[in-house]
């Protein structure tokens, strides 16, 4: 320790993210059973890469084994949580850089930490004939990501009070030390929710005309709200109404809070009911669906049941962060496009696998807001904001204005970022959004749904890879880190 800075003990983060990167070790032996059994030469990329990733993991883990019975106090909670995802980012580009594709550093890294944050973009192009293993391994991350999304999002964002995450704080978890007790009982139950959704969907799928490793690879992605895809085009490769309607329902599940889940499985069916967030989001989406669909029946040539499962499809998609694209919208029209790119930001319900600033906090900003607009009229009353039917703290409050603050501000600085590196405005704008939010495609013919973010400078797949590791992470779990006041005694 010196001038005021006082050193982490970084036993206990070490430990956890050297079993976090051995279970991505043991997920990679996966696709080489794939491509193994296939005859493909890439099985060897995986189990390289699998070896490297187990010794490293195993190492930390040996290494640092005293540290997995200390405490985990607050800064450290923040550091495993960054270095979490930046470790398993980085390991799981190893198949992609060494495999036939042949990928440079920045689009491994670019295509890993989009699958593990369930972002969606993607630089690979020929996704047709891609390696199944490949496409498996993809499939896996954002299915590995979207557990982990909503274990932090259930145990860890709580505790740390990040962007108003502790409205969901439970008495009985409201202590740093806990959150590794609470993280092991949650990951059991959604692991067993996990499975069971992405059975039904794959079974859904492949009853819809879907081949058995299609209908795998889109259930993971689907309920992950991902949006990695096993085809150039996406859901609309396979031209198939009941397909969309099946993944329609798959991204609204995955975008509703999974504690409602694990209580249905203990025989609680009303609580999902009672939420007032998900009223929200049904509402926002029938109203959106709705919107789009008027707009796309009188300036688009399409049928009225064909417009309307274009619009829904697409602009639920976009609003989830899941991705998928059933059509260009961005030749729909300057309306059309921009009230999906609004609905970038939009996202799903807190405890959900959908990033974006969520449901809940545009709840909060508009009761505050009614409360303020009460206030000016009747200076002398009182006014109390509620969500859910119980009064908002006032560090709720000021946490959500600050988290949405710090979204647009960040947002503005990836714009700008990209624009800086002769990035086209549309393309620039979109990006930005697009990767703050988790939500796969862009607009225009660069990296709109038809396109991908391939041809884009290397320097750009950076910004972009840290815009999406910022945006999964709520701002704060990585801003803080940023401070100096963070490594301060």
């Amino acid at each position: 320790m010196a001038d005021g800075f006082q050193v982490i003990d970084f036993g206990p983060v070490f430990f956890i993210v050297g079993l976090l990167i051995s279970v991505l070790a043991a997920a990679m032996c996966v696709p080489a059973i794939v491509d193994l059994m296939i005859g493909h030469a890439d099985w060897q990329v995986f189990l390289g890469a699998a070896a490297v990733t187990a010794f490293i993991g195993v190492s930390l883990m040996v290494t640092n084994r005293a540290g997995r019975r200390r405490r985990l106090t607050l800064r450290q909670a923040f550091v495993l949580t960054a270095l979490s995802w930046l470790s398993i980012a980085g390991f799981g580009s190893l198949p992609f850089a060494f495999s036939e594709l042949d990928m440079s550093a920045a689009d491994a890294f670019f295509e890993s930490m989009s699958g593990v944050t369930t972002t969606g973009s993607t630089v690979i192009v020929g996704l047709d004939l891609a390696p199944p293993g490949i496409l498996l391994w993809r499939a896996l991350l954002q299915w590995l990501g979207g557990i982990g999304i909503v274990v932090m999002a259930l145990a860890v964002l709580p505790m740390l009070s990040v962007g108003g995450m502790q409205l969901f704080q439970t008495e009985a978890f409201d202590q740093p030390e806990k959150v590794l007790p609470r993280a092991a009982q949650l990951a059991g139950g959604i692991i067993t929710v996990y499975l069971f959704l992405t059975f039904i969907w794959m079974v859904a799928l492949w009853f819809a005309g879907m081949g058995w490793f299609d209908a795998l690879a889109h259930a993971m992605t689907t309920i992950a709200t991902g949006g990695y895809s096993t085809k150039d085009g996406s859901i609309g490769h396979f031209e198939s109404p009941a397909v969309e309607w099946i993944v329609i329902t798959g991204m609204i599940v995955g975008s509703l809070p999974f504690v409602h889940y694990l209580r249905m499985m203990q025989g609680n069916f009303g609580g999902i009911s009672r939420d007032s967030q998900v009223g929200w989001f049904a509402t926002i989406v029938i109203v959106m669906v709705g919107v789009i669909t008027w707009w796309v029946l009188h300036e688009m040539e399409y049928a009225p049941v064909e417009g309307l499962r274009y619009a829904a499809f697409n602009v639920i998609s976009v609003m989830t962060g899941t991705g998928y694209a059933t059509a260009d919208f961005s030749t729909w029209g300057g309306f059309a496009t921009s009230v999906l790119l609004v609905l970038m930001f939009v996202g799903g319900c807190a405890g959900s696998t959908t990033c974006g600033i969520k449901i809940f906090r545009f709840q909060i900003l508009h009761a505050t807001a009614r409360v303020q607009l009460a206030r000016l009229l009747r200076p002398h009353g009182v006014f109390i904001a509620y969500y859910n039917r119980k009064p908002i703290p006032d560090s709720v409050s000021e946490a959500v204005m600050g988290f949405f603050f710090l979204y647009m501000l960040c947002f503005a600085v990836l714009v700008i970022g990209l624009a800086a590196m002769d990035l086209d405005m549309i393309t620039a704008l979109s990006g930005a959004a697009t990767a703050i939010s988790n939500v796969g495609p862009g607009l225009g013919d660069v990296i709109g749904p038809t396109g991908s973010f391939d041809p884009l400078p290397d320097p750009a797949k950076w910004l972009l890879a840290f815009g999406m590791l910022l945006g999964r992470l709520e701002l704060f779990t990585i801003l803080v880190m940023l401070t100096p006041g963070f490594w301060r005694r």
